[in-house]
């Protein structure tokens, strides 16, 4: 069973790493992607375009090499659960819009198929998580 869930480590880990980099490589347009969202002001679409890539692909190496595993397992769900919110929330907004978190790969996803995986890779960070405080209580 642990190695089950070192391989689901992995793969979260892999997931945060993959989009992390995705959007380092092109921030403008990553910026603008946030922009669409319209839940900033332009210059923290900016900043966020900046910083939060690198947090995403710091946050996944942590996951993968097990170090500050729990901070970046911590950091990583809160950012996939503010993801899933502000995504919903644009949605009831009549927003249509893409997220680009995996590049030119997830363009052309419909929304149900964002959702699903965004509460898929949830639902991994959660159940990592409460798996981790019950190791550490144990």
């Amino acid at each position: 069973m642990k190695f089950f869930w070192r391989i689901v480590d992995l793969i979260v880990g892999g997931i945060f790493v993959y989009a992390g980099v995705v959007k380092v490589l092109d921030p403008v347009q990553f910026a603008n992607d946030i922009d669409n969202y319209k839940t900033l002001p332009w210059f923290a679409s900016v900043r966020l375009a900046v910083y939060l890539p690198w947090l995403e692909i710091f946050c996944g190496l942590a996951l993968i090499f097990r170090f500050l595993y729990r901070g970046g397992l911590s950091i990583l769900t809160v950012l996939i659960a503010v993801f899933i919110g502000v995504t919903i929330a644009a949605k009831m907004r009549g927003l249509d819009i893409t997220c680009g978190c995996f590049g030119h790969a997830s363009k052309n996803w419909n929304f149900s198929t964002h959702l699903v995986l965004d509460l898929l890779i949830l639902l991994a960070a959660v159940v990592l998580f409460s798996r981790v405080r019950r190791t550490e209580t144990s």
